[in-house]
């Protein structure tokens, strides 16, 4: 539970009809089962200590005095265990009977929550036993217990409070206003939801849609615990559907027609953090949560072993399905930005500067799609290769054969004569590969395109992606600046996808070469190249593993989580990887580039935002230049120093 992370389960057992014992039994198995595999809060399906199908037998006095006895049967038997259980069983109050859910954990009956929305149609006609769940106003006496009932009612964890769990059943969820909106405002970021909804063609995949969607609505995780093997088939069939999902995500599924346990970690304090960004989320205000009654539970907060998997590439869609798909709207959304942009303006020109880089092949890559969706003569386009001290031959050989691939018009303008004018005006020594040998090429690229771009009457776009502007790796006023930066939301890691994508697009010559500029390494060339002609200067050497960034970025900017929970979850991405030393290592010089750099992305042109992380500071961030870094980097050295790693 450190770090927010809970282990949760969902749990379908086979069940008898109308036989507790039975059930019970399996019920007791689970629980254990779960307990086992580190599982925190265990939910069971509706009615599941009887059975959902008894039919009038729900009437029958003793179906529910053996419901009543196996319930404290269970709450007996795992009073020694550090779970949570939450099941089903029809209870009867002030001689009604209701459809409820029973909250046990360590030998107490926290509470019990009646069902409120009883279907009434097609196949189900709860009405005829079940009166409808009512507000939280009392307590009743089961066996020596005194738990609170009814629907108002939430369960939270003294040590987290950000583990606050409400409960509903089954409809409950399928009507326009269930429980859940109301639970959720008073602060839970757990539903759990006990349910017997039968399969019929398609429901399954409309479920898991329902269920995907309330919890990206309401910021919760909300784990749907489904009846399956055991319940009559008499009309009905039950497959046992349980699913887990956190923000509209789907965390874990079970087969359908199958039991047992579905398992999954979920992240509250994620869901605390997604509350506080977005202004629209609203809680109940202070004067009408005392109509919800809080039951507060104790439980250590031991780590939670996860087993939640982590993707190391978080911008990347690890489905190639889901993957093509994003790539294809991606650059639809840099192209139309891109050509309302042009059109805006009555511009038929646009200049890049043509590298033979990722980056600016993808920025070359957009603008023809621009030019397309204007029905614009791609000659219009203007690349301009500019060689220097470090230009390879490979390099160069690709941005003349890309641009005329993409039927663009090439300008080569060598630079090195200009450059090596401007040390000399500076009193710059050319031997000295420093920081001012390498930004003097920068800034005379960026003259060079903007001037070229007056005399055409066309604008320069930019080709700067969204890691090089966390790490502030960008010359400031060079490679930094430009008239529309088409890139500007586009990490680096998915850069390469998107020229990927369009490389499995293409044919002949414009394949091969977008294929080789894959394979070429990442590199500014502003030193020298080796012995052999080949690129000495490589920026994964320099600022680290792109992919390790971008991991970095999208947590600490999208989740906004603390350094010690990023690298945590960075070792469990990068396992075999990279050691646990490498990725401190980066990790530090992450926030130290991310907090010096801010002044460079306070100045950014505009752009389109593309994915949920952007760095504009027009858009979604606002820093200040001057923050200072070191909150950020003692979290980290602290969680370091408990691995011992200096």
């Amino acid at each position: 539970m450190k770090d927010g992370f809970v282990k949760i389960a969902c749990a379908t057992p086979a069940l008898k009809v109308a036989d507790c014992a039975y059930n019970t039994d399996r019920i007791l198995e689970l629980i254990r089962e779960a307990h086992g595999k580190g599982v925190k809060i265990v939910c069971f399906p509706e009615l599941c200590i009887t059975g959902y199908t008894c039919g009038d037998l729900f009437l029958q006095t003793a179906l529910g005095h053996s419901a009543e006895e196996h319930l404290l049967r269970i709450v007996e038997e795992t009073k020694s265990l550090e779970i949570i259980s939450i099941v089903g069983l029809p209870f009867v109050y002030d001689a009604k009977l209701y459809n409820c859910a029973a909250v046990v954990y360590k030998g107490d009956l926290l509470g019990l929550v009646p069902k409120v929305n009883l279907p009434n149609y097609s196949e189900f006609y709860e009405a005829r036993h079940f009166a409808s769940g009512t507000a939280t106003d009392y307590t009743v006496n089961v066996g020596k217990f005194t738990p609170t009932f009814g629907i108002n009612q939430i369960f939270q964890c003294e040590e987290l409070p950000d583990l606050t769990f409400g409960v509903e059943i089954c409809e409950d969820l399928w009507v326009s206003e269930p429980p859940s909106v109301r639970l959720t405002q008073n602060g839970c970021t757990v539903i759990f939801n006990l349910s017997c909804s039968d399969e019929i063609i398609g429901k399954a995949e409309y479920r898991k849609m329902l269920v995907k969607a309330k919890s990206g609505e309401l910021l919760c995780a909300y784990a749907y615990a489904d009846a399956g093997i055991g319940e009559s088939t008499q009309d009905m069939v039950f497959a046992g559907h349980d699913l887990i999902c956190e923000n509209g995500s789907l965390l874990a599924e079970s087969k359908l027609f199958s039991d047992g346990l579905t398992i999954a970690d979920v992240d509250v304090v994620r869901m605390c953090h997604e509350r506080r960004r977005m202004t629209t989320w609203h809680p109940v205000p202070k004067d009408e949560n005392t109509e919800y009654y809080i039951n507060r539970f104790n439980m250590a907060l031991t780590e939670t072993i996860l087993d939640r998997k982590i993707y190391p590439h978080p911008f990347v869609p690890s489905d190639k399905q889901v993957l093509d798909s994003r790539c294809e709207e991606i650059l639809a959304i840099q192209s139309v930005g891109l050509a309302s942009r042009l059109s805006h303006i009555g511009c038929k020109t646009a200049v890049v500067g043509l590298s033979g880089g990722l980056d600016s092949t993808l920025a070359l890559i957009v603008m023809r799609h621009a030019f397309d969706r204007l029905g614009l003569d791609p000659a219009g386009m203007l690349t301009i290769t500019m060689p220097c001290f470090g230009t390879t031959d490979r390099t160069y050989t690709n941005a003349c054969k890309l641009a005329a691939a993409y039927g663009a018009t090439l300008r080569e303008i060598r630079i090195e004569d200009s450059v090596r004018q401007h040390f000399k005006d500076i009193g710059h020594d050319e031997s000295v590969h420093d920081v001012t040998y390498e930004n003097g090429q920068a800034r005379e690229r960026t003259q060079i395109l903007m001037d070229v771009a007056n005399q055409c009457g066309g604008i320069v776009v930019g080709t700067g992606d969204l890691s090089e502007l966390a790490l502030g790796w960008a010359t400031y006023n060079g490679d930094h600046m430009s008239m529309y930066g088409v890139n500007a939301s586009i990490p680096k890691t998915l850069v390469r996808y998107l020229v990927a994508y369009e490389a499995s697009h293409a044919e002949g010559e414009l394949k091969t070469v977008l294929l080789d500029i894959l394979d070429t390494p990442v590199s500014p060339e502003l030193l020298p190249p080796d012995q052999d002609g080949r690129i000495a200067q490589k920026t994964e050497d320099l600022v680290g593993p792109y992919e390790l960034h971008d991991f970095f970025l999208y947590y600490h900017v999208r989740q906004g989580f603390a350094p010690h929970k990023i690298f945590r979850l960075a070792r469990r991405a990068f396992a075999g990887v990279y050691t646990d030393a490498v990725i401190l290592k980066w990790q530090r010089k992450f926030y130290w580039r991310f907090f010096s750099q801010q002044f460079k992305r306070s100045c950014l042109p505009d752009g389109p935002k593309v994915g949920s992380v952007t760095l504009s500071p027009r858009g979604d961030w606002r820093m200040p230049s001057d923050a200072s870094a070191a909150v950020w980097i003692a979290d980290l050295d602290a969680a370091a120093a408990e691995l011992g790693l200096e």
